[in-house]
């Protein structure tokens, strides 16, 4: 999550069941956010362990696919409505009835409502039939599944939800994404159309695992520099030399083998954005800029230019280092121009971030050694087994009360190896296309 908050305190291997409010205390943002995430983690849990890993209510489980002769010579799928669960998460694939408005004197009678979603027009696949990695496997067989995650929403992309007569955003969303996506049977161990549904299902488990087992672990620590010089400003043990409260995030750019990967990290989670007006070339008009010189752009600093459909495909595009600022007409500069047009419809930004980068705007992962962030902040990628995941990121509160940053130990104050805290993400298989047949993979549950 890129919010702004003080730090996340949710961690269910605890086993606190609620947060209780007491009298004349104060109330912060990680308490109201961990008695949320108690609750929800406590409801899929029970869900998982009642339905199963995905499975859909008989009566009215979603998601069903049939093939569709698509436009321009493309294959396409119908997306069934109803709903499904996943991993817990619920996915609701009814597309939303537009509503009817205020007819005008002679205006012909509305369109029939659309029809149920597919391949090509999912409410968060955003796929391109220009790309041929986005279109439908040629050849026969392969798998449909359905693939789940979740992400934030923020006012820059939403903004109803800021509250206009406050001027200032409040509180930010959490959103399921759902996207049907297809697997060229290449992909997996099985490869004839007649196999038995059950090696297919085998097969598809141990794909997903390759893509969610052994994720890369990061290591935090605040060691004292050698060239600190605050005596009279911060105690002299302090090991975290920051002058103020940080919430530090560590984010996998780059995604691959350790050579390949990037990272990239923000001293505010990742929270301070500008909402793109218009783009021109390598200028990019911003609705607003930072309220303060803490959450303002400066000269030198980089960029991740982003809307719906980027955060959707989670495809990262190169961090743009800011050139040159024209404050009065509140325009700034960019390295390069944006990898994709600018479409308002999408509600483009731009998120700030702190790192100073060299290659492609992002730092290389090195592991097996303590690189330095700034005021002490150190991080440690420990040899990974698989791949690293763009998206999957670490949360580090720095406080200046101790010094020090807040992240486990053992015994003997040694920093602990920790997994991503996410992006988690659920797969559940949907169909096995064999030339003309839909094979039904799905699960229900309940009665007809």
């Amino acid at each position: 999550m890129h919010a702004d908050l003080s730090r996340i305190t949710f961690h269910p291997e605890r086993g606190y069941s609620a947060v209780i409010a007491q009298q004349g205390r104060v109330q912060v943002d990680a308490d109201i956010n961990e008695q949320v995430l108690n609750q929800l983690y406590q409801h899929r849990i029970a869900l998982v362990d009642l339905i199963g890993q995905h499975g859909g209510p008989a009566a009215s489980a979603g998601f069903k696919i049939e093939r569709l002769a698509g436009r321009h010579g493309l294959d396409d799928l119908s997306i069934g409505p109803g709903r499904y669960y996943v991993g817990g998460v619920l996915c609701d694939a009814h597309r939303p009835d537009p509503g009817i408005p205020v007819p005008d004197e002679g205006e012909p009678a509305p369109p029939d409502p659309p029809g149920p979603w597919t391949y090509w027009d999912q409410p968060d696949g955003f796929r391109d039939p220009e790309l041929p990695g986005d279109r439908l496997p040629a050849e026969a067989p392969y798998l449909v599944y359905l693939r789940v995650w979740e992400r934030l929403v923020t006012a820059a992309e939403d903004p109803e939800l800021r509250e206009v007569a406050l001027g200032a955003d409040t509180s930010a969303r959490i959103k399921v994404v759902w996207q049907v996506l297809a697997l060229p049977s290449s992909e997996l161990q099985v490869r004839n159309a007649d196999a038995p549904i059950g090696a297919v299902e085998q097969s598809f488990d141990e794909w997903v695992r390759g893509r969610t087992e052994n994720p890369a672990r990061l290591a935090v620590r605040a060691q004292r520099p050698d060239d600190a010089d605050e005596p009279c400003v911060l105690r002299p043990d302090a090991r975290y030399r920051g002058l103020e409260n940080q919430l530090y995030r560590v984010e996998i750019h780059d995604g691959g083998p350790a050579a390949e990967a990037t990272f990239k990290w923000s001293r505010e989670n990742g929270s301070v954005v500008f909402p793109v007006d218009d783009v021109d070339g390598t200028w990019v008009d911003l609705a607003s800029l930072g309220g303060d010189t803490k959450l303002d752009l400066d000269v030198g600093d980089f960029v991740e230019f982003l809307d719906t459909a980027l955060i959707s495909r989670r495809e990262p595009r190169p961090l743009l280092r800011v050139e040159e600022l024209d404050l009065p007409e509140r325009r700034v500069r960019l390295s390069a121009e944006p990898a994709v047009p600018h479409r308002p419809e999408l509600h483009p930004f731009l998120r700030r971030w702190d790192h100073r980068g060299s290659r492609g705007g992002a730092v290389p992962v090195e592991e097996g050694r303590w690189i330095p962030v700034e005021d002490g902040v150190e991080i440690f990628f420990h040899r990974a087994e698989s791949e690293y995941r763009s998206g999957d990121h670490w949360i580090v509160p720095a406080r200046t009360a101790t010094g020090d940053v807040e992240w486990p130990t053992d015994p003997a104050g040694r920093p602990l190896l920790r997994p991503p805290l996410g992006v988690v993400e659920h797969y559940a298989p949907l169909a096995w296309v064999t030339g003309d047949q839909v094979v039904d993979m799905r699960l229900t549950f309940g009665m007809t």
